[in-house]
Parts: C-alpha cells; sequence; structure tokens
C-alpha cells in the first residue's frame, strides 16, 4: 500500500534535516519548520552548500519543540543555541565559522525555499534505492541526504512521483493532504558531494543522466522534464489543505481528474 514513509524538514537552509512523525504547513503551502532560518551574508545571499563546502564540516540537530539548535564542528567544537533569545550568539559563532558577517534570518510563513511559490518536494523510497544502486558504496541513506526531499512515499514503484507532472497529470492524497505536481527538481551541484565530507563523487553527474535516460519510466511525460539530471518532485498544497496535517504511514492515493 503506498503511504508517507518519512517526512523530513531542515530547519536551517543548507544544514542537516530532522525528521518528523507528524508535520504541519505553514500559510504559504511548506512544512512547518522547513528552512525556517537562513544563514544570510552582509550582501543579502545566503549561505548554503551551492555555496560553499563548509557546511558539510558542521553537523547539526534541532529540537523543534524547544528550538534548540546543537551545532558540532569537524574539529570538535560543540555549540547549543536557543533560537528564540540567541540569535545574536548563534550568528556571532555561524560568522566566525564561515569567517563572514552573518545574520540568521526566520521565516514563519514560507520559509527560505528555493522555489518560494511553491510547496513540498516529494520522492519515493523506490527511487532512492534505485539511485544508490546506480553507484558504488552508496546507501539509500547517503542518497537520502544528498536529494534532501521533504516527503518520502514508500510502497511504490521507482520514479513513482514522476507521473504528477506534464500534460493531464494527476495529483495525489496523502491522509488528508492534497498535492498538485508543479515541476521535477533540477539538480544543482550538491546532490555530487558526500554530506558528511563534501567530497564530490567522481563523474557523479554523467552516471547519473546517462542511467536516468536508460531508466525513465515510459508512462512519464518526458516534455515536462528539461533535461535528466533531474530527480524529485516539487508539490503544491492548495489552499483549502494546508490546516491539516501529514503524518508518517497516511494512505496515498493517486486521484484522476
Amino acid at each position: 500500500m503506498a503511504r508517507v514513509d518519512r517526512l523530513r524538514v531542515y530547519p536551517i537552509k543548507g544544514l542537516d534535516g530532522i525528521d518528523l512523525e507528524r508535520a504541519e504547513f505553514v500559510a504559504g503551502g511548506t512544512l512547518a519548520r522547513d528552512r525556517e532560518f537562513a544563514l544570510v551574508d552582509a550582501s543579502g545571499d545566503v549561505v548554503n552548500g551551492k555555496r560553499t563546502t563548509r557546511v558539510h564540516d558542521l553537523e547539526t540537530e534541532f529540537d523543534p519543540e524547544a528550538g534548540e539548535l546543537a551545532v558540532e564542528t569537524d574539529d570538535g567544537d560543540r555549540r547549543r543555541f536557543d533560537l528564540e533569545n540567541e540569535r545574536e550568539q548563534a550568528e556571532d559563532w555561524f560568522g566566525d565559522v564561515f569567517d563572514l558577517e552573518l545574520s540568521l534570518e526566520r521565516d514563519r510563513s514560507l520559509g527560505f525555499v528555493d522555489r518560494r511559490e511553491m510547496g513540498p518536494s516529494v520522492i519515493s523510497t523506490a527511487t532512492l534505492e534505485t539511485v544508490a544502486g546506480w553507484f558504488d558504496g552508496l546507501t539509500v541513506e547517503n542518497v537520502r541526504r544528498r536529494m534532501r526531499a521533504n516527503v518520502e512515499i514508500g510502497g511504490v514503484e521507482p520514479f513513482w512521483e514522476d507521473r504528477f507532472v506534464g500534460s493531464g497529470a494527476p495529483s495525489f492524497v496523502a491522509g488528508d493532504v492534497r498535492f498538485d505536481g508543479v515541476t521535477p527538481c533540477g539538480r544543482c551541484i550538491v546532490p555530487k558531494r558526500d554530506p558528511d565530507t563534501g567530497e564530490e563523487l567522481p563523474e557523479f553527474q554523467r552516471r547519473f543522466v546517462e542511467k536516468r535516460r536508460e531508466t525513465f519510466p515510459e508512462w512519464a511525460d518526458a516534455n515536462a522534464f528539461d533535461h535528466y539530471y533531474t530527480l524529485m518532485l516539487i508539490g503544491n498544497i492548495p489552499e483549502r489543505y494546508r490546516d491539516r496535517p501529514l503524518e508518517v504511514g497516511d494512505p496515498v492515493e493517486i486521484v484522476e481528474e
């Protein structure tokens, strides 16, 4: 049976995610706590994995109930910040780590997602398993951390999420929440890198594109994809569904219209 297998949000953009059993949506249609904070430099540019490999040197944990962030550098410097009351201290510490003047900005209504007019990202467990099989030594969890999806769907075939874009594409309902597909997710440099070390996997993009082309589903609309270096669905939650929670274990059904 198709179901929600995992919910993961990334409280500070570019840093580690946390798994949730239950998630709610904010007014803008993204998952609460997802990219709620971002480290922003004096020019207004965000610090993330596209910009610097230094983010891979940080290991973070976040307590969504207490609003506390624990962070450790690769040389063992470990700190804990209450992001409600210790934002300035966190800004100073991260500024030292990245050697930048930084502010820790917050957006509770939408978050600092890349595609601000869209909603959560969706991928199937089978897709992650398939991609892991394309590369020697990669585990499913490693690929999961490279791809950084919000909603993972189990009990379906690889690339299940590709069916929700293009001409005549259906939607799906998870629990009581409707997801409309908006666009496939073109990938950046981040999936090439090991999430712990930042080391790039040689020939990652070339092999990924080659295997993606070979395994592209016959039932997917190829015209909806600009290229094969694409994986994951970016969805949209219609406004009338945004007051409903999403939970791990929720059944998933395709909606044909």
